[in-house]
């Protein structure tokens, strides 16, 4: 039967926060990141080229939906339409106060460019760092962020919170920031207390208000260039600190 206008309608309101927000869902599309996200994740819809669906026979959702090229055009996110676009289900994660005791964590302070956001999830992922911490970030459930972590969100916890769950973070880690004034981060010393470490804005780093909560500052030497991008530093410390766990 194809796919209807209506579900066409449907994929294409999850592009918004608040449609996203309001159906608890997100988009993925192309069929490598669709099966990486069916093994962690439920899915709710999908819909692809005959062929494909037939090649998959592991494709598994709510409803399977055999498109023609012209539908999955209306429906993409892209300038090139895929083969496969599936709806998801998102895994908000709750927090759990009395278990915020992981020996490394994340916290993005205003990082607002998606393929930033998602690229330091992926990251995550990959260095086995669970949880992560956003502040007025980029939606880790737009399109684009979706892309960017390549699956790996869902090896991860996404935690949106306010400046006011910091009071909470700092009572069981030493927040450090990332900041190019910093002590040079190869010098830095590794305790046996939890970290928790701070990525800031693009162009303007962390917040007063981050700032004023964190107990020192990493830097990342360099010649060449005045920085370097978010997701980069983020990646360069992260296995930096997660190398010297005890």
């Amino acid at each position: 039967m194809g796919l209807s206008n209506n579900k066409i309608k449907y994929i294409q309101s999850l592009k918004e926060k608040k449609f996203r927000n309001k159906y608890n869902t997100f988009v993925a599309e192309g069929t490598k990141l669709v099966l990486d996200l069916l093994e962690s994740c439920k899915c709710q819809l999908i819909a692809a080229l005959p062929e494909v669906i037939y090649a998959n026979p592991e494709l598994r959702a709510e409803e399977i939906i055999e498109a023609s090229p012209n539908e999955l055009k209306k429906a993409t996110f892209l300038k090139t339409p895929p083969s496969i676009i599936a709806v998801f289900y998102r895994h908000d994660s709750e927090i759990d106060k009395s278990e915020i005791k992981n020996k490394l964590s994340l916290v993005l302070d205003g990082v607002q460019d998606p393929g930033n956001v998602g690229t330091i999830i992926r990251t995550a992922a990959a260095a086995d760092i669970l949880d992560i911490y956003l502040i007025n970030c980029a939606d880790p459930y737009s399109p684009k962020t979706i892309r960017s972590t390549m699956g790996g969100i869902f090896f991860t916890r996404i935690y949106e919170i306010d400046y006011t769950f910091l009071d909470e973070l700092e009572r069981v880690s030493i927040i450090l920031g990332a900041d190019m004034q910093g002590t040079t981060f190869q010098n830095y010393n590794r305790t046996r207390e939890n970290i928790s470490l701070a990525i800031g804005n693009e162009a303007n780093g962390l917040s007063e208000i981050v700032r004023k909560k964190c107990k020192g500052f990493l830097s990342i030497p360099m010649k060449n260039t005045e920085s370097l991008n978010a997701a980069v530093s983020a990646g360069i410390l992260m296995y930096y600190l997660k190398s010297k766990e005890f």
